[in-house]
């Protein structure tokens, strides 16, 4: 069966038009992370910063090591440390560890990489880097020195 050319056009403009309100609304979906004490960090807020989200566990040395590097590494205007918790500890327990260990940095609830499409590492500590437009830089493994990061950024 033929037909007319106006018919055959009109699925694939349905099709376009599906596919552009699909792309607007993904767009428009705010990531939300959930802080370790149970308040909500907003992912765009983070936009304009480097952002660090660091892999670690209590029984890992090479974490432990690089704790107050990280810490520093927080402190400064343009960078923001997110520390995931490998073993999975959550609410009041992970903030009773974060502060026996002297972490100063946001601890999240949760791993966000699922949410990113990023897999989770296989070895710690483990910190996926973010440039200030959001794109995933690079993913390092052992521990991290305020002078490694900053040689990587440019800062």
């Amino acid at each position: 069966m033929q037909y007319p050319d106006s018919l055959r056009v009109r699925p694939r403009l349905a099709s376009a038009g599906l596919l552009l309100v699909t792309i607007a609304l993904a767009g428009c979906q705010k990531i939300e992370l959930e802080r370790a004490g149970g308040t909500k960090l907003n992912w765009d807020a983070l936009r304009g910063q480097w952002v660090l989200v660091n892999y670690w566990a209590e029984w890992c040395k090479p974490c432990l090591e690089e704790i107050p590097e990280l810490n520093e590494l927080n402190k400064a205007p343009d960078i923001t440390v997110l520390g995931v918790n490998f073993d999975g500890i959550q609410g009041e327990a992970l903030v009773a560890l974060g502060g026996r260990m002297g972490i100063d940095f946001t601890l999240l609830a949760d791993d966000p990489g699922p949410g990113f499409g990023w897999k989770l590492p296989l070895a710690l500590p483990a910190t996926f880097i973010v440039n200030p437009d959001g794109d995933l830089v690079e993913t390092r493994f052992g521990p991290q020195t305020e002078e490694d990061i900053r040689a990587l950024i440019g800062g």
